[in-house]
């Protein structure tokens, strides 16, 4: 029995020595009284205080967290919790406040240190501080160097700038420290920066270098419209207006809901190579393809305008009008094709009677992410910042509209 003396009592002074740290990780001394630190997230502020926050009430959240936070003065989350919800409420200096006072803390673990310099990043982001921004989001890869929300939010910055190549290796790397099955996303992503990059080589007058990012753009996304557009506007200069017709015939192929913006290019390149004909034949076969396209009828009936078949242009674009009786550019073509033909009384007529229940607006587009509008397409949201978001606006009901 003396043998195990000295283990019996070992293990006697490890039990107690854990359960004395779990007593002192659990209880704090506070005014001469012991208190239980797990009594704060057990007040009805703080679970009040989340019930706000999930309800999007973020005054009374901020209320209830506030007197949980008197509670246990110490708990981290509710702190980092009422910085984020100042905030969002524009409040960003008090915001800024609430988190860098929470870096001052003595003995905080990496991970809180690495999420209280998130938030800290996201304040400066808010606030339009973009250098402080950037190197908050820089020490949280410095102490998480995976860390998913600190790439994306410095990425986002980068796009603001418009430091294309700094965005595009910010996404590789998110790229490979992202979840398995999202490389469609980064993919389409890393090809409209490609696209951008493509730009910046334009300006230099580089159109080499042009070329080969736009080419890397398609073959990163086969789907990147943009990339096959100026890709195409490369061959024209270079001379070579054959490539450049089937590069925007591609595009239109991979993208028919925006082949209107190849329209204008492809018509003119087909004048240039002497085949004419074959712009109202792809505005048919696009017609035939989506009888609801309402684009192509208004290309086409502007071809056919120039052409003198006026009142054969004038029977599309009704029917682009049935399509779509909000979009001013088809009634200021009705309207030129009428003066061709001398406002002969039954058509205006007719067009009355198509029009008489429609509300004009320039054709806008929202943003599927944050409902961001504009009047014309854009591959980057202004708002969100997110890539190929925008629709148009009709469209954007109609998927709402299958969503309910």
């Amino acid at each position: 029995m003396g043998t195990y003396a000295p283990l019996l009592a070992g293990l006697l002074a490890l039990l107690a020595g854990l359960a004395i740290g779990k007593a002192w990780e659990r209880y704090k001394l506070r005014d001469g009284r012991w208190f239980d630190r797990r009594k704060a997230r057990e007040t009805p502020h703080y679970m009040l205080g989340l019930n706000f926050l999930v309800s999007n009430r973020p005054d009374l959240a901020i209320e209830e967290l506030t007197k949980a936070a008197t509670v246990d003065s110490d708990a981290l989350e509710i702190d980092l919790i009422l910085g984020n919800l100042y905030r969002e409420k524009g409040q960003v200096g008090r915001a800024i406040q609430v988190h860098q006072g929470l870096l001052q803390r003595p003995r905080l673990k990496r991970l809180e240190h690495a999420y209280a310099l998130l938030c800290l990043g996201l304040d400066y982001k808010s606030g339009g501080f973009v250098d402080r921004a950037v190197e908050a989001f820089n020490e949280v890869l410095r102490l998480d160097s995976e860390n998913e929300y600190a790439l994306i939010n410095l990425e986002k910055l980068h796009e603001e700038q418009h430091q294309w190549q700094a965005a595009y290796d910010i996404r590789r790397r998110i790229a490979r420290v992202g979840a398995a099955g999202a490389e469609a996303r980064h993919n389409e992503t890393l090809a409209f920066l490609e696209n951008e990059l493509g730009l910046e080589a334009l300006k230099q007058k580089d159109d080499k270098a042009a070329a080969a990012r736009f080419t890397q753009a398609i073959e990163l996304d086969a789907a990147t419209l943009p990339a096959y557009l100026h890709l195409g506007d490369v061959q024209v200069h270079q001379g070579r207006a054959a490539d450049a017709a089937a590069t925007w015939e591609h595009g239109v192929a991979v993208a028919p809901d925006r082949a209107y913006l190849a329209f204008e290019r492809l018509e003119a390149v087909y004048t240039r190579l002497g085949t004419p004909e074959r712009f109202p034949g792809l505005c048919r076969q696009l017609i035939a393809a989506t009888p609801q396209d309402w684009r192509g009828r208004v290309a086409l009936a502007r071809h056919l305008t120039s052409r003198g078949k006026s009142a054969e242009a004038l029977d599309l674009l009704f029917e682009a009008l049935v399509h779509n009786p909000h979009g001013l550019a088809i009634h200021q073509a009705i309207w030129r094709t009428l003066r061709q033909l001398a406002l002969d009384p039954a058509l205006v007529d007719r067009y009355v009677d198509l029009a008489g229940h429609a509300v004009f607006y320039l054709d806008p587009h929202v943003c599927m992410h944050c409902r961001y509008r504009s009047t014309e397409l854009l591959w980057h949201c202004p708002h969100c910042h997110e890539w190929n978001s925008f629709v148009e606006d009709r469209l954007a009901a109609a998927k709402d509209a299958d969503d309910e």
